[in-house]
């Protein structure tokens, strides 16, 4: 018997740091949106231990990936069987989507379902919590808002305005490394302490149905010093506001840059330019931002 589960990933539609905390993290506010990539995740059980397998030779199989670490955590809170599990890879590592905390959260999900729900909903919340600040937000499928170092989710009921809103994501043969980006907002004092409110504002004018004022009100504070160090990024942004994007950003830390379009034809009218622009080494993908 196995089970297999497609594990997605996130843009932030904002990423607003307010400031670093006594313990070393950040204080932020963010707001998440989940979009239509998914890799895929198959268990099945073992006599015992976790046995990690993946498609991408390049990333690692041992205990310093996530999936196993997510394994790690679950068995230690439960002492049934071990497990096999294998990740077939499709989204790009190091690229601000969240990959790695999706395969982390759908790791425990998938092993709380094949040995029948032996954990609570708090419990895998807190294994989670533990496990990077993006994978609570996994463990469900909508829209959310992140607070403290974006472990506390708030969901969100998802956007009518952006229901015919297509996505178009942009990721240069480069990643970018998260700790670096954080690091580095020290140069950049206006983006480390950000202002508060940012997000709500964001949300309630999404929610109010106003699509061209929410994609002015998209922000990251990650860009300070990524697009300094990274400028063919703003280039990127410049190319899909030619483009007619109704709005553009860097997700999370990168390197990935995403575009909002109305509607699949004026996404793939870009798509179709980007390899002219930019060449055909980038890694791209088009779909509906509120993927069914």
């Amino acid at each position: 018997m196995s089970l297999t589960l497609r594990s997605g990933c996130k843009v932030n539609l904002l990423l607003n740091i307010l400031g670093k905390r006594p313990d070393g993290f950040h204080e932020l506010e963010t707001v998440l949106h989940p979009i239509g990539l998914h890799d895929e995740l198959s268990f099945s059980a073992a006599d015992r231990g976790v046995q990690f397998t993946c498609s991408d030779p390049t990333l690692p199989a041992d205990g310093s990936n996530l999936v196993v670490k997510a394994a790690n955590g679950f068995f230690a809170r439960w002492s049934g069987p071990g497990a096999r599990i294998h990740l077939h890879k499709r989204i790009p590592a190091a690229a601000g989507l969240g990959g790695g905390s999706g395969n982390a959260a759908t790791t425990l999900l998938g092993l709380n379902k094949f040995f029948g729900r032996p954990l609570t909903d708090l419990a895998l919340v807190e294994i989670a919590a533990g496990l990077g600040s993006d994978v609570p937000f996994f463990l469900q499928g909508k829209p959310a808002l992140g607070l403290g170092r974006g472990e506390q989710v708030t969901v969100l009921d998802p956007f009518p305005c952006l229901s015919k809103v297509w996505i178009v994501l942009l990721r240069p043969n480069f990643g970018v490394s998260t700790p670096w980006a954080y690091q580095e907002l020290a140069r950049y004092p206006v983006a480390l302490k950000g202002r508060p409110g940012r997000a709500s504002e964001l949300i309630e004018t999404l929610r109010s149905g106003d699509l061209p004022r929410a994609c002015s009100l998209l922000y990251n504070s990650l860009e300070a010093p990524v697009l300094a160090r990274y400028p063919l990024l703003e280039v990127f942004q410049e190319f899909f506001r030619r483009h007619h994007a109704l709005g553009s950003l860097m997700s999370g830390s990168g390197s990935t840059t995403f575009a909002l379009f109305d509607g699949e034809a004026a996404a793939q009218r870009a798509v179709a330019a980007i390899p002219t622009e930019f060449g055909d080494t980038n890694w791209i993908a088009a779909v509906p931002l509120m993927a069914s």
